[in-house]
């Protein structure tokens, strides 16, 4: 009985610890960081403000972990392809190509929220780290199937190809998330395919015709 009670408990707490990162993910996306006070937050999450500070320390560590929580999701949503993904190491990049560009991952309001968190990541170290840390979680998911690939290459080059595929998946989906209506259906992600593919001396989009009969 104790032990059920002390899980009910963390389940408890973690679901209001969810319901503020969601609130404030939603304020901001409504009305940029200025309209995600404290009482703001609290009202949507239907919570007392202290527990803000009882979970976060402060607003500026919950929007932290906002920050976080809108760029796990994202990146998740390209690992469960991943983990779908059977076939050949180009194969299971395009895949990846794909997913990056394509909706959930492609999404005006997640954008949004993005452009809302970035200024804050010069004004805040803190901020910064997790920018930092999911950044590289993406890039090392990418830089892991571009090593997969049959290419005899020093693990610098491997860095540096990393590097400039991720610019260019990350501007494809800038400009797909800010104007989806400039784009054709599917034109980012075989845009993609084809850059990604120059870059690396690779034919991924031949990969990726033959991807759904995998």
């Amino acid at each position: 009985m104790i032990g059920e009670r002390r899980k009910f408990t963390r389940q408890g707490e973690e679901a209001r610890r969810e319901a503020l990162i969601a609130a404030a993910l939603e304020l901001i996306a409504e009305g940029g960081p200025a309209a995600s006070t404290v009482r703001a937050i609290a009202e949507r999450a239907k919570v007392t403000p202290g527990l803000i500070r009882h979970y976060f320390g402060d607003k500026e560590g919950l929007t932290r972990e906002a920050y976080r929580a809108l760029m796990d999701t994202m990146t998740e949503s390209n690992r469960a392809v991943l983990d779908a993904a059977q076939g050949t190491a180009a194969s299971r990049l395009a895949a990846f190509v794909r997913a990056s560009l394509r909706p959930p991952v492609v999404d005006p309001e997640a954008m949004g929220l993005w452009a809302g968190f970035l200024h804050m990541v010069r004004q805040d170290a803190a901020m910064r780290a997790v920018h930092e840390a999911t950044y590289l979680q993406y890039r090392d998911m990418l830089q892991e199937l571009i090593a997969a690939l049959p290419r005899d290459i020093p693990p610098a080059q491997l860095r540096r190809d990393a590097i400039a595929c991720n610019a260019v998946i990350d501007g494809l989906w800038l400009e797909g998330s800010a104007l989806p209506e400039a784009f054709a259906p599917d034109e980012l992600a075989q845009i993609g395919l084809a850059s990604v593919g120059a870059i690396l001396g690779i034919d991924l989009q031949t990969d990726d015709e033959t991807k759904d009969n995998t």
